[in-house]
């Protein structure tokens, strides 16, 4: 399983780690991903998805349904 937002599709992005004396060494920023239990009210169960802090907010205003539809997700399959 890859470390990528199911709903937004975020993942690593690659950056520099710059010590003191500023020397540049290749590094990833992770995304932060926490696997959530969502309540799915179309399909009137629990769906379990690994999803950004910044989509968990999002999911909030737009709703589970807009989002997936969105993404391109058939939420049955999860």
């Amino acid at each position: 399983m890859s470390r990528r937002c199911e709903l937004t599709g975020k993942k690593a992005n690659n950056a520099f780690a710059v010590s003191h004396s500023h020397r540049r060494t290749k590094r990833l920023q992770q995304a932060n991903l926490q696997s959530k239990r969502v309540w799915w009210e179309g399909g009137n169960r629990w769906v379990k998805l690994k999803l950004s802090t910044k989509a968990i907010k999002t999911l909030q205003i737009n709703g589970l349904e807009a989002m997936a539809k969105e993404a391109g997700i058939n939420l049955n399959h999860y």
